[in-house]
C-alpha cells in the first residue's frame, strides 16, 4: 500500500493508528475526520507539517468530498474508524449514532464503490475497505465463554445496535457487489489520546482532582480491555494479509472487572503521584446506578487472528495501563485542550432514569 485514506483519524483509536503507521512505514495517509466532540487535532498536533499526512475536514456523509478525495489521492485501502462510539452519549442522543455509523457509513460504502469498479486490474485486486467495528454487537455473555466471529448478533445499546447495522451494510456490499471488504471486532480499548469520558480517562482525571470515582452498578461488570497500540498493530495486520470477506476478533486476553480496573489505576496513580493529597486515590470511589441495559461481560476469543495472522498483544493489561497513566500525567494540556466546554466530566446515559425512576 502507498496511500490509506482513515476516517475518524483525529479521534482515539483512529488517532493513534494515524501515529502508528506514518511512524512505522512509507504509507501516506490522508486523514478525514469532521472534529466532533471526540475528534481533536490536537491529537495529530506532532504530524501538522508531516509530508505524508494529510488532513481534511470532512464528514464521511459527503459524497461530492469523498469523490475529491478518491481522484486526488487514489487510496489503496480505507480503513473506517469514523463512529459515534460512547454507549451513554447513545442512550441520550440515539440519533446522531443511526446518522453516523449507519448512514455514514452507506455513504462511504457508495462512494467506496463508485471509486473501486473504477479501478485498473491491479489496484482494483489490491484494494481494502477495513471496517473497525466492536465486540458489542454480540450483546452479554455469561460468567463463561468468549465472543467468536460466529457468535450471533445480540446488540443491546443504541451504539452497538448501529454498529451491528454498519456491520451487515459492509458484509453485504461484499457479497453483493464484490467489494474486498474486512472487518474488525476489537475488545475494550485503553492508552494515549482517549477522550475523558470513557473509564479509564475518566477515573485518572476525577482521581487526580480529588473527586468522587463512580462505579455503575457494584462494579462487577466485565471487560476484555486491549492496549490501543496492541490494536493498531492488528489492523495493519489485517490490512496485509486478511482475506477479503472475513470478520477478525482482536482482543487483549484481559479480562477485569470495573472495580478491578479503577483499583488498579488508584494504586498507580499512588506510586506515581505520591504526594498527592488524595491518597490513596480508592477512597474516591462511590457507587451509583447502573447504565440502562448494561452488559454484564464481554470477552473475545482472537485465536483466527492470532494463528492464521500471527498477531500476539504485546502489553499485559498491567504493563499497558502504566503506559496509559503516565501518558496522561505527562499530558495534562492536551487533557485540557479537548476538554472545552462540551464535556466536564458529568455522567451521561441517565435519561432512561429520568423517564422511568428506579424503584
Amino acid at each position: 500500500m502507498r496511500t490509506v485514506l482513515v476516517t475518524g483519524g483525529a479521534g482515539f483509536i483512529g488517532g493513534n493508528f494515524v501515529h502508528h503507521v506514518i511512524a512505522r512505514s512509507a504509507v501516506k495517509v490522508i486523514n478525514l475526520d469532521l472534529l466532533t466532540y471526540a475528534g481533536n487535532l490536537n491529537t495529530l498536533g506532532s504530524l501538522r507539517d508531516h509530508p505524508r499526512h494529510v488532513f481534511i475536514h470532512g464528514d464521511i456523509g459527503d459524497r461530492v468530498l469523498l469523490k475529491q478525495i478518491f481522484t486526488q489521492h487514489h487510496p489503496d485501502a480505507i480503513v473506517h474508524f469514523a463512529a459515534e462510539s460512547h454507549v451513554d452519549r447513545s442512550i441520550d442522543g440515539p440519533t446522531t449514532f443511526i446518522q453516523t455509523n449507519v448512514v455514514g457509513t452507506f455513504s462511504l460504502l457508495e462512494s467506496t464503490r463508485e471509486y473501486w469498479m473504477n479501478l485498473e486490474a491491479e489496484a482494483k485486486q489490491r484494494f481494502r475497505f477495513l471496517h473497525v467495528s466492536t465486540d458489542e454487537v454480540y450483546g452479554s455473555l455469561g460468567p463463561t465463554g468468549r465472543f467468536t466471529e460466529h457468535t450471533p448478533y445480540a446488540p443491546n445499546s443504541p451504539y452497538s445496535a448501529s454498529k451491528a447495522a454498519s456491520d451487515h451494510l459492509v458484509r453485504a456490499w461484499h457479497h453483493t457487489y464484490g467489494l474486498p471488504v474486512l472487518t474488525t471486532h476489537c475488545s475494550n480499548n485503553y492508552g494515549s489520546y482517549q477522550f475523558p469520558e470513557k473509564l479509564i480517562p475518566l477515573c485518572i482525571q476525577k482521581a487526580l482532582a480529588g473527586q468522587a470515582l463512580p462505579i455503575y452498578g457494584d462494579g462487577s461488570n466485565i471487560r476484555d480491555w486491549l492496549y490501543v497500540e496492541d490494536h493498531c498493530r492488528a489492523i495493519v495486520r489485517v490490512l496485509e494479509a486478511g482475506k477479503p470477506g472475513q470478520v477478525y476478533n482482536v482482543g487483549g486476553n484481559s479480562e477485569r472487572t470495573n472495580l478491578q480496573v479503577i483499583d488498579t489505576v488508584c494504586a498507580l496513580l499512588d506510586e506515581l503521584v505520591p504526594t498527592s493529597p488524595y491518597c490513596p486515590h480508592h477512597n474516591l470511589k462511590t457507587f451509583v446506578a447502573d447504565r440502562p441495559g448494561h452488559d454484564h461481560r464481554y470477552a473475545i476469543d482472537a485465536t483466527k487472528l492470532m494463528t492464521e495472522l500471527n498477531w500476539q498483544p504485546s502489553e499485559t493489561f498491567n504493563s499497558g495501563l502504566t503506559k496509559t497513566v503516565q501518558w496522561y500525567l505527562d499530558n495534562k494540556h492536551w487533557v485540557q485542550q479537548v476538554m472545552d466546554g462540551s464535556y466536564r466530566g458529568e455522567r451521561l446515559g441517565t435519561t432512561v432514569f429520568d423517564r422511568h425512576p428506579l424503584q
